[in-house]
């Protein structure tokens, strides 16, 4: 993932894996390796080429021959052999496609988690596909309550330069399931806006992705998370080297608006979808049921 700008949905599915394995994997450890394990991968959606042209360079063995030195040789395959027997035959690619250890396309790996009071569990964002003048931004909130919304309002000309468009309520709870806000994050680059505006969500992103989007948001906003106390006009700030995610209303605020809230109905009130969201879990935790 790190390596590749593969998807932010690799947080969710591998903790969710490793949970029925028995295996605590957090976010934390995705950022852990997101500092030691740098960006290679020259493809799209993050970067110049098609996934066809990183196949015909060697494909992912190539690109865990060009990690080799960070990787557990040793670790058994289901080839029935080693990692490390398996890259042996491998051939070392260094091109614009496959980049090297010591000179990578970006120092730091394809994804990026985010910590601060708006998203106290953490928020994942692909920095692989985000501009660098968007690494950091201040703007001011939209909320929506669905993608829907969001997407309506960014077509008809509704969202302004320095706006920070939050969706909520489409978490694993909330959605519920998590849906993809990849039609509104995609109508945000077509329209050219990927430099004006951000994108915050508890829902999550296709692996086709990019743009200042983070998604994630933990607690999620059906979870009674400080997602859902936003306000039109509050001040986010995006710091993704710095890793921080935070919202410029104090706690005194925030407190009265929790005293205040009152959570919107469940969007299924029955069923298959109501059992779910009374089961999942959070985002950083993969999103599985107990």
């Amino acid at each position: 993932s790190m390596a590749m700008g593969a998807s932010t949905n690799s947080t969710l599915h591998l903790p969710a894996i490793a949970h029925e394995a028995g295996i605590h994997i957090t976010l934390d450890d995705f950022d852990e390796l997101s500092r030691e394990i740098p960006y290679l991968c020259n493809i799209k959606p993050s970067g110049q080429y098609p996934l066809s042209v990183l196949e015909e360079q060697g494909g992912v063995p190539a690109v865990m021959k060009a990690l080799e030195r960070k990787l557990d040789l040793e670790q058994m395959t289901v080839s029935g052999k080693t990692v490390g027997e398996n890259l042996a035959g491998v051939e070392l690619v260094e091109n614009d496609v496959i980049f090297s250890l010591d000179h990578p396309k970006k120092p730091e790996g394809g994804l990026a988690i985010l910590h601060g009071n708006l998203a106290p569990k953490g928020a994942v964002v692909k920095q692989a596909g985000v501009k660098p003048s968007m690494h950091y931004f201040e703007g001011q909130a939209r909320v929506f309550t669905s993608m829907e919304e969001a997407s309506w309002a960014v077509s008809n000309d509704k969202i302004q330069k320095g706006d920070v468009l939050v969706i909520r309520y489409e978490g694993p709870k909330g959605g519920p399931g998590m849906r993809e806000m990849h039609m509104t994050c995609s109508l945000i680059v077509g329209r050219g806006m990927d430099e004006d505006c951000a994108l915050v969500t508890d829902g999550r992103f296709s692996g086709a992705s990019k743009g200042p989007c983070v998604g994630h948001v933990s607690p999620e906003a059906a979870a009674g998370g400080p997602i859902a106390l936003i306000e039109d006009g509050d001040e986010i700030t995006v710091d993704i080297e710095g890793g921080e995610i935070n919202l410029h209303v104090d706690d005194e605020e925030l407190a009265r608006r929790r005293a205040a809230f009152v959570a919107p109905a469940p969007k299924h009130n029955h069923g298959v979808l109501a059992k779910y969201a009374k089961l999942v879990s959070s985002a950083d935790k993969g999103a599985y049921v107990s």
